[in-house]
């Protein structure tokens, strides 16, 4: 009986060779050639999973978002039945930030998706529907927590999503050793404590 191949399995080995890759090197050292050398394989084994660099980066960048997600769902689960909003916004703020090993492959792969986007059509609608996606989902909570009467109704939903996701902005002052962890993480509690108490 022939050997049964997983193929989503290998895709998954794939995409994280790609972000050990983008992690240790660098972006400027993606290729093909040396994702298939990181991930054990030839560069026609992976060319039979990916046809080009392109849907290599793209598969490897929905796959890390997905990974994001089952953190966020992991914490949440770990948040009991009715997590209070500023929780939620909490937990799902500090997991888009480079503070632990997971986390970090998969924010040093986002940032070497969008410096593709810049220069690839495709990419770049792909990227910008799951950003705007990841955005719609943060909106949907301050929307909610203000109809809960969590964050007052005074406030505008569009510019508290957006001020909540600029603090996703600590990603290269963290990377680059210009702030601790707990300071971006300090900041993030400030910003939430004054839009949870109305002040």
């Amino acid at each position: 009986m022939p050997k049964q191949v997983d193929h989503r399995g290998r895709r998954e080995a794939i995409a994280r060779a790609l972000w050990r890759v983008v992690e240790q090197r660098g972006v400027s050292q993606l290729s093909m050639r040396v994702v298939a050398q990181e991930a054990g394989m030839s560069l026609g084994q992976l060319q039979h999973y990916f046809a080009s660099r392109t849907a290599m980066l793209s598969f490897a960048m929905d796959f890390a978002s997905e990974q994001t997600s089952v953190r966020v769902r992991r914490g949440l689960e770990g948040l009991g039945d009715r997590p209070h909003p500023r929780d939620v916004l909490r937990l799902t703020l500090a997991e888009m930030l480079p503070l632990h090993a997971d986390a970090r492959a998969t924010s040093r792969m986002s940032a070497a998706y969008v410096l593709e986007a810049l220069h690839d059509p495709a990419v770049h609608e792909q990227a910008r529907r799951g950003l705007a996606e990841g955005r719609a989902l943060v909106e949907q909570l301050v929307r909610q927590a203000i109809t809960d009467g969590h964050i007052g109704a005074s406030r505008d939903p569009a510019t508290e999503t957006n001020l909540l996701l600029a603090l996703t902005g600590f990603t290269p002052l963290i990377e680059l050793d210009v702030i601790e962890p707990r300071d971006a993480l300090a900041a993030i509690d400030a910003h939430l404590d004054r839009l949870f108490s109305g002040t």
